[in-house]
């Protein structure tokens, strides 16, 4: 059989149809209309097989945000929740948050530790510029630390640079040397970078002043394009769109606009109307009052809240077994449940084990009412008729009866005997007070020591009185006439910041001390106040506060005792030589395994030293578009930080080939 050697000619396919009856034409139509529609579903099959839907250039997305941008300046900006925001997305560091809160390399190329974590090198990468199209290069890193690290302009992160030696070892390399081994340098060089070539010339005295606070030149996906004003010189909005000199991946959302709001009621109301896409809920009870058109993720901060005690504020918290009976009295999954809605986690260790995965506590204080009540009646705080608890302490007077005396003595320890005396009818009931130690004195004395012949008499195996006051005697008298007795209330003071959830988690945590008999006095102030003038001065006895760690956790500025004053955030107090020595290795030890075991030990000290009540650490919402696609729910170190992976949000989407 031979076949056609060519495909037929359109004249051949007329004449093709001109032969084929009625019939056969409607049949021969069938199959190639068949034929052309099982080709196409190939085609659209093979497409569709070797294609797949990706992030494309496109959209605009809104966000409103509670504050006043003030710093967009990585100097300053680490003060405020608005800065950070923007700051993370116009800046850039050595070192970044992934998605996953792991440290990675930004700017940098790559790094070295070298002498067992005392050196630190990065090798920058290539053809980096800022916005304004100038090189980005090591000057403007050693720049920015130089000038953290001089006081002169008062940056909030100067404490952390302190002791760090930075030198430039080639035009793409510099070194980094530290006094002690550290594990956790890689986190501070998530420094946001300022360049030098525009700040260079500003003093120390209109750094904070200056325009360029609020018109960075900055090296991160976005730039700022234009920030409006009200009359009143509030900002109400600022937009930022694509860096095109943006070294890394650019982000898929071209254009980003940030709305400024007073409050989150305000921010609410202006949600309704649909031009706010989306925001942080900082009131978990306002979420049953949004739209589902929102998606919520429930980001996991590695921060908590708790009651740190001052005790060298309170006299009551002295007290190892009051500040025990604290914890087993504070109800940790009512606060959870009526405050957070569910949205937290009940917290017992400052380290947050099930966020870094450690070892849970050996021992927790878990709440038990009863407990914590008979822990304070063994320490002496008995409850009265009105439910409030108070400790008698005996002290003894300025005065005491330290002579021996007898018949003839003289002068004023006569006439202090003889007031003690007198205050005993039964014993002197003349009760004359003449510094003279006559017979009715020595009379009284002798009723008073066989009234009290059990402690006076007996242990020095007399079996009546002698009239004489030497030791025995001595310390009856100076027992019940010059000792004071003190009335110390279980009552203590609590100090913490205008916020929400702090004044409701304040307000439930006197209600549950009521039931243990202590009044809490509860005191609000802004954050600006706790900061200045409470923190600083460590004035307060009781503070209602939260703690943020890092990617890797360091207790170090909470707890070791060095931080007790300013700048230190030891918030407590606390004084521990076993757990400085601890914290000390921790954060200088490269090896994870070995620091898991020593922070492990550290929360079992802790916890039983009480030096807080830790209560709980709350998920973060935040509430999105659906239309926003690429976000990632999971541990970011900081609110900001849920901005990091901006790169990857999109809107629009295409189809691209394998």
């Amino acid at each position: 059989m031979s076949f056609p050697q060519k495909w037929p000619s359109r004249t051949q396919w007329n004449q093709l149809f001109k032969v084929l009856n009625q019939k056969e034409k409607r049949v021969f139509s069938v199959f190639l209309f068949g034929a052309i529609v099982s080709f196409g579903f190939l085609l659209i099959n093979f497409y569709f097989n070797h294609t797949e839907i990706r992030p494309a250039l496109g959209g605009e997305y809104t966000e409103a945000l509670v504050g006043q941008p003030r710093f967009l300046n990585p100097i300053y900006g680490l003060t405020n929740d608005v800065d950070r925001d923007l700051v993370e997305l116009l800046f850039t560091g050595l070192m970044k948050y992934d998605p996953d809160g792991k440290i990675i390399p930004e700017l940098a190329k790559e790094y070295r530790i070298l002498e067992e974590g005392r050196v630190y090198e990065f090798d920058l990468k290539e053809n980096i510029f800022w916005e304004d199209g100038e090189p980005l290069n090591i000057n403007d890193i050693i720049f920015t630390i130089e000038t953290i690290q001089n006081p002169d302009f008062k940056s909030p992160q100067r404490v952390s640079w302190l002791g760090v030696e930075v030198e430039k070892v080639s035009d793409r390399s510099l070194r980094f040397k530290l006094k002690k081994p550290s594990a956790i340098f890689l986190e501070q060089c998530t420094l946001k970078i300022i360049p030098e070539h525009i700040w260079k010339t500003v003093s120390p005295q209109n750094f904070p002043l200056t325009l360029y606070n609020l018109k960075p030149i900055g090296s991160g996906p976005y730039k700022l394009k234009n920030l409006l004003q009200t009359d009143q010189g509030k900002i109400s909005s600022l937009t930022l769109i694509r860096n095109p000199r943006y070294f890394g991946q650019g982000p898929n959302i071209p254009k980003i606009t940030f709305f400024f709001y007073d409050s989150e009621e305000e921010l609410l109301k202006e949600y309704s109307k649909g031009e706010i896409k989306g925001f942080t809920l900082l009131s978990v009870e306002n979420l049953p009052k949004i739209n589902l058109d929102l998606r919520l993720y429930s980001l996991s901060l590695p921060r908590y809240f708790a009651i740190f005690f001052n005790l060298e504020k309170s006299k009551v918290l002295v007290d190892e077994e009051v500040r025990k009976a604290l914890n087993y009295g504070t109800n940790k999954e009512e606060m959870v449940e009526k405050i957070l809605f569910g949205h937290g986690k009940v917290i017992h260790s400052p380290i947050l084990p099930q966020v870094y995965g450690f070892k849970e506590p050996s021992e927790i204080y878990q709440f038990d009412l009863e407990k914590a009540k008979e822990i304070l009646e063994k320490a002496g705080f008995i409850e009265n008729e009105e439910g409030k608890r108070i400790k008698m302490v005996k002290k003894k007077a300025s005065f005491q009866l330290q002579s021996n005396l007898g018949f003839g003595s003289k002068g004023s320890e006569v006439e202090e005997l003889q007031k003690c005396l007198a205050r005993f009818p039964d014993v002197y009931p003349d009760g004359t007070i003449s510094g003279y130690f006559g017979q009715l004195t020595k009379e009284a004395v002798i009723k008073f020591q066989e009234k009290y012949a059990q402690e006076i008499l007996i242990p020095s195996g007399l079996k009546e009185g002698t009239g004489e006051v030497r030791v025995k005697t001595r310390e009856k008298l100076n027992e019940l006439c010059y000792v004071q007795t003190e009335e110390i209330p279980l009552e203590i003071s609590l100090i913490t910041v205008e916020q929400p959830l702090m004044v409701k988690t304040a307000a439930l945590l006197k209600e549950q001390w009521e039931k243990l008999g202590l009044t809490l006095n509860i005191q609000v102030f802004d954050i600006s106040t706790i900061e200045r003038d409470i923190i600083k001065k460590r004035d307060y006895e009781t503070l209602l506060f939260g703690e943020i760690l890092g990617s890797l956790p360091d207790p170090y500025p909470f707890w070791h005792s060095s931080q007790k004053r300013d700048p230190g955030l030891n918030l407590a107090f606390y004084s521990n030589g076993k757990i400085d020595k601890l914290l000390e290795e921790i954060r200088q030890n490269l090896d994870a395994k070995i620091r898991k075991e020593k922070l492990e030990e550290f929360q079992e000290i802790l916890i039983k030293d009480g030096p807080a009540v830790f209560l709980y650490s709350p998920d973060y919402l935040y509430l999105v578009s659906s239309e926003i696609k690429g976000i990632k729910e999971g541990m970011i170190v900081d609110p900001s930080r849920r901005l990091s992976d901006i790169e990857n949000w999109y809107i629009k989407t295409k189809r691209a080939w394998k």
